[in-house]
């Protein structure tokens, strides 16, 4: 649903931990920047374990009402801590029955941006618990979806942001929404081809690079005449996309990279690059279809 004005909202998934607030205050503070409303949803699925309590019978109805006044308070504490950190954001709230993943899959029909926590689960955790969200939500949502593990490393100086460039298209959406972050924050913009050499090797590894730095450049070319305040750094690396991305993001205010970019199945709707720096960075990872 958008705001009263049209304004398409941020949206962020809500906890019932009210240790979990990184990505909650990540997602006030970039509704707050962006000037748009801040839509909280927290949704309600099977009942798991941490719901269950003496006090509460084993029947389902019983566990539905219990989930229903804990979702009521959730989102009515969640509304507050966002006053209380960004009071000129406008919020609304929805209480919602069904999986998270598939609940903010749908409210990102609408959104400007979906924001969710992440604990790091193992790849076999992430896969196989009902209550995993970034994987399947950031393979299927329509909209950049930010996943915010940490929060940002703002003592780093001077500040930056990382996007992830192959020269798809994906990856040419990332570099769009990388350099509006960077512009927001006042920080600078580090663009980053990681050249993968081929297992048998190239006959010619120079050109091969010079062939990666081309593409680098004709991905950002334009960007910085829309965005002139935003510094810009290339960088072509030779490595793994995964471990080279996320030990460049390592001290940044987030990493932009694409959902799915070249050399992947075409079937596929998260490449195997957005699954790994999801499970390694130690920052916010924001994916951008195309």
């Amino acid at each position: 649903m958008n705001g009263a004005d049209g304004r398409r909202p941020i949206v962020v998934g809500v906890d019932p931990d009210r240790s979990q607030r990184l990505a909650l205050a990540w997602a006030a503070d970039e509704a707050d920047r962006r000037g748009l409303p801040l839509r909280l949803v927290h949704a309600q699925g099977v009942p798991t374990r941490g719901y269950r309590s003496g006090e509460v019978r084993p029947s389902w109805e019983e566990w539905n009402r219990a989930l229903h006044g804990l979702g009521e308070q959730t989102l009515e504490e969640a509304a507050g801590f966002v006053e209380s950190r960004r009071p000129a954001v406008e919020v609304s709230t929805l209480l919602a029955e069904g999986e998270p993943a598939w609940v903010l899959r749908e409210e990102a029909r609408t959104a400007a941006l979906v924001v969710v926590g992440s604990w790091h689960l193992s790849r076999r955790r992430e896969m196989f618990s009902s209550a995993s969200v970034a994987l399947p939500l950031t393979a299927h949502a329509p909209c950049p979806v930010a996943v915010v593990p940490e929060p940002e490393h703002v003592t780093q100086q001077p500040a930056y942001f990382v996007v992830g460039v192959d020269g798809s298209p994906h990856s040419a959406a990332a570099v769009d929404m990388a350099f509006e972050e960077a512009a927001l924050r006042g920080a600078l913009l580090r663009a980053v081809y990681v050249w993968h050499p081929p297992l048998l090797g190239v006959l010619d590894e120079d050109a091969a690079v010079r062939e990666c730095r081309r593409v680098l450049a004709e991905t950002v070319a334009g960007r910085t005449a829309t965005h002139p305040e935003v510094e810009l750094h290339h960088e072509v690396v030779r490595g793994h996309p995964v471990q080279v991305l996320t030990q460049s993001s390592e001290h940044a205010l987030g990493l932009v990279v694409g959902t799915r970019g070249h050399g992947g199945f075409t079937d596929m709707l998260l490449g195997s690059v957005s699954q790994g720096v999801l499970h390694h960075a130690r920052c916010p990872v924001i994916t951008v279809p195309a």
